[in-house]
């Protein structure tokens, strides 16, 4: 189970000090206990100018000797309207050996045609999903069930245009899924957090998870609940609070979405319910 960051400012905003120096930056996330250390990989996605991502990965944790030093760097690059962050502790549905699990292909964001997603969660049945991708299963290039939830949503996305419709058709055919397997105990997904991007000017989180899970890695509350900060200057959204000092920290609800736009050099956001076709029990 992974943890997320993003931000969205007008004007552009160094992402560093969220990403190195508070109190509960994602550096600091990456190791906040020998029992939750990230150790599976790292990246950070952000925009200049234009629609194309500059993205940063490590294969290893961020806190880790050597790639530390890439992240730090990294993050201290990443000033941008919108930036996007991932840290990897990797599932594995496939029960696969460690060693192929490991490999940059695996790790987020993943970008395509100038968008960038991050996933938090699981799906347990990446394979049986594939056929669903379509003209998209061929990019699939590593063995990550994050990445073939990625492209079944960018199937849809190009079908939808709309990010809330296309994620919604993603949960409806997991569930779908599933229930061709036999509705197994567990579900179709354990968590389906996401955090995804078209440009400078646009970010959209997602929040959708079963089970319980423990808490988060800072405070009692759940596991998969993320949680946001907005003003009129900017939004910053995640896994965890990435700064203790700040009593504004709010939640964004189990099957609910945040959508924050930039425009005239402010930032607007909306949240609301994913509008889900199928819906099953959180439990």
């Amino acid at each position: 189970m992974c943890r997320l960051f993003g931000l969205l400012s007008s004007p552009a905003t160094p992402a560093e000090p969220w990403l190195v120096s508070t109190d509960r930056s994602l550096l600091r996330q990456s190791q906040a206990s020998e029992k939750t250390a990230q150790r599976d990989g790292w990246g950070i996605g952000w925009y200049r100018a234009t629609r194309t991502p500059r993205l940063e990965k490590g294969i290893g944790g961020a806190f880790e000797p050597g790639e530390r030093e890439r992240f730090m760097a990294a993050a201290a690059r990443a000033t941008s309207p919108m930036v996007i962050a991932h840290l990897r502790a990797a599932s594995n549905p496939m029960r696969l050996r460690r060693e192929r699990l490991i490999a940059l292909e695996n790790v987020q964001p993943f970008t395509h045609e100038g968008d960038l997603f991050a996933h938090n969660g699981s799906i347990p049945f990446p394979r049986e999903t594939r056929p669903l991708l379509g003209k998209y299963e061929r990019k699939v290039m590593g063995v990550n069930d994050s990445e073939v939830l990625f492209w079944l949503f960018v199937r849809h996305l190009e079908e939808q245009v709309d990010p809330l419709g296309a994620y919604a058709q993603t949960v409806d055919d997991l569930v779908h899924v599933w229930r061709n397997q036999g509705s197994p105990k567990g579900g179709p997904f354990d968590g389906l957090n996401v955090l995804f991007s078209r440009g400078p000017n646009e970010l959209w989180a997602f929040c959708h998870w079963r089970g319980e899970h423990g808490p988060r890695f800072f405070d009692d509350r759940p596991y998969y609940q993320m949680t946001y900060v907005a003003d009129p200057k900017q939004v910053m959204i995640g896994s965890e609070p990435f700064d203790s000092h700040r009593a504004d920290w709010m939640t964004l609800a189990n099957g609910t979405y945040l959508c924050a736009q930039s425009s005239h050099g402010l930032v607007a956001s909306r949240m609301g319910p994913i509008p889900l076709a199928a819906p099953i029990a959180t439990a």
